[in-house]
């Protein structure tokens, strides 16, 4: 009866009979949402003198002084608009344009080009919030790369010349300093940790140039990696977020900073409901130290690392895929004074548990330098616990070198059924396939379409320089490895491919 009842109620009288029903208990019931806020507005107007607009010069060469237009749709009412705009302001025939017919604008540029380029300043446009009353402000690093000079305008319109403190390319964060005349409203950082999927959130920022914008909505999803850089970690929003926005903050209803909007995913360059924001948990760190030391000091571990996969994990006994499989260890970095080994899975780090690979970089990046950290790894079948001391990452941190093998020969070996040959590294090999002189292990020379091998990713050139955590110097050695691992019941195996500089776990059938 209560379903009949509810389906003849108005919209309004259905939400509230939803919030006034309580769910069973014992929490078998469905979980109601709660009502929409009536309005954003005491909000926004709280937050909104803390939210700045950014714009940063930079010496430019005629031709190239225009900023990118925005993608509008074919036949937008905005599209002249903007370039009508982006004429007045960035020289082009210069002065205030009083034709309406675009077509007739393009001939007058065309008969009375510049006849010399010559120096004058592109600008670009973003947003930033307040953070110190003295005139902390945070933006991303992207809005003011390559700047010459910068302008924080406030709400109020006042403009301010501001000095980069600090940025970082990586995390894309900056810090400015502007000098105000009397303590500027701030906004503080929340608890980014505590946003979740569904909560209700605002956006302020400086989309196209406009000013100062608030758009509404909700936490769409946590931990998202788009690809951008070693540690994302996005909280996902359908708040509407423009070209212009990145830079400004993400509010959550408690008027708190959860996140810095940074990117947006859109084949039109607007929003489509898909934008991106940096979490306060881990940008408080990077500011903190960017306001410190001028730049970022990230946690170092000295490993290169691959995921996972359930083929690896059973090729080591691993009862599911966690973890990051170490595929190099840097000499004498953090994790070889600790003893981590090549084809280590490291399973915790300061007692975290690594579902992903990609965990590990942000985690550590995070970890303060010289901090005593546990590593939880998982070496031939057994779990270890090691203690490592945490550096700072060095700006020329080189991968570890390929493991030294013994001097030994072998014939070549073809793996009919698995789509494979290898061969020892003779001269003529090292030649063709651009081998380092010092490199030692079975080269292979050919690989059939669609095999094992093919499937595995494997290719002529790459050289294989352990089979199940054991060096290998020849063809010989890689067979008798994978003898050795049929005789005790194992279906896989892992081997270590070098390609050029880099090098990679592969699982490997191992057939009876």
């Amino acid at each position: 009866m209560r379903a009949r009842v509810l389906a003849g109620l108005s919209l309004a009288a259905l939400l509230t009979a939803m919030i006034a029903t309580p769910a069973p208990l014992g929490g078998a019931g469905p979980a109601w949402a709660h009502p929409a806020p009536e309005s954003f507005a005491d909000l926004a107007q709280s937050l909104l003198p803390a939210v700045v607009n950014i714009s940063s010069t930079q010496a430019a060469r005629a031709e190239a002084d225009a900023p990118e237009m925005p993608n509008f749709p074919p036949g937008s009412p905005f599209e002249q608009f903007f370039k009508d705009f982006m004429k007045n302001h960035h020289g082009k025939g210069g002065g205030e344009n009083n034709n309406d017919n675009g077509e007739n604008d393009d001939d007058e540029d065309q008969q009375a080009p510049e006849a010399t380029p010559h120096p004058h300043h592109m600008q670009s446009l973003g947003s930033g919030f307040i953070i110190d009353p003295a005139g902390i402000v945070v933006t991303n690093n992207h809005v003011i790369d390559g700047a010459d000079e910068i302008t924080v305008t406030l709400q109020d319109n006042t403009t301010l010349k501001a000095t980069l403190i600090g940025h970082d390319d990586r995390w894309d964060l900056a810090v400015l300093k502007v000098n105000p005349d009397k303590p500027l409203p701030a906004v503080h950082f929340g608890d980014s940790d505590a946003a979740r999927v569904g909560d209700w959130v605002l956006a302020i920022g400086n989309p196209f140039g406009l000013g100062g914008t608030v758009t509404a909505g909700i936490v769409s999803a946590r931990g998202r990696d788009i690809q951008q850089g070693p540690y994302d970690d996005f909280i996902q929003t359908d708040a509407a977020i423009n070209k212009g926005n990145s830079g400004g903050p993400l509010f959550d209803m408690k008027g708190d900073v959860i996140g810095i909007n940074t990117a947006i995913l859109s084949p039109s360059g607007g929003s489509i409901g898909l934008g991106f924001s940096i979490p306060s948990g881990e940008a408080k760190v990077v500011i903190d130290q960017l306001r410190r030391y001028g730049r970022a000091r990230r946690g170092w571990l000295g490993v290169k690392i691959q995921q996972v996969t359930p083929d690896i994990a059973e090729s080591l006994g691993l009862k599911g895929a966690d973890g990051a499989l170490v595929a190099e260890v840097n000499n004498n970095g953090p994790a070889d004074r600790a003893h981590v080994q090549n084809g280590d899975v490291i399973l915790t780090f300061n007692g975290q548990p690594l579902h992903e690979m990609r965990t590990l970089p942000r985690v550590v990046a995070e970890t303060p330098i010289d901090a005593h950290v546990p590593l939880d790894v998982w070496r031939k079948g057994k779990r270890l616990t090691l203690d490592v001391v945490v550096a700072e990452m060095p700006e020329d941190a080189k991968p570890a070198p390929a493991p030294a093998a013994p001097k030994q020969a072998g014939g070549t070996v073809v793996f009919t059924g698995q789509g494979l040959k290898i061969a020892p590294i003779t001269a003529d090999l090292r030649q063709k396939y651009k081998l380092d002189d010092k490199l030692k292990g079975a080269v292979i020379t050919d690989v059939t379409d669609a095999g094992i091998a093919a499937n595995r990713g494997l290719k002529p050139g790459d050289v294989i320089i352990e089979v199940q955590q054991q060096s290998v110097a020849s063809p010989a050695e890689v067979q008798k490895q994978l003898a050795d691992a049929r005789e005790q019941g194992l279906k896989a195996v892992l081997i270590l491919v070098q390609r050029g500089d880099t090098t990679r776990w592969v699982p490997w059938p191992v057939k009876k």
